[in-house]
């Protein structure tokens, strides 16, 4: 998922999935989902940013050895 837009794609996922779980409408059993989801969308930001972080250290280092 390493497009552009993927970070801003995540975050407002997250964002939203957050926004839902601090409705005041919301029953224990779809907060509980809606919690999971947000840990599954954290997760997802988080592995993409790691992703990038080590492209670019990758690339950095091809540059020194030239």
């Amino acid at each position: 998922m390493n497009s552009p837009d993927s970070l801003t794609q995540l975050a407002e996922e997250l964002e939203a999935v957050a926004d839902k779980l601090r409705a005041d409408a919301v029953d224990a059993d779809e907060a509980a989902d809606l919690v999971e989801r947000c840990a599954e969308a954290a997760a997802r930001l988080g592995s993409e940013i790691d992703a990038r972080a080590r492209g670019a250290a990758e690339s950095e280092g091809q540059e020194r050895l030239l």
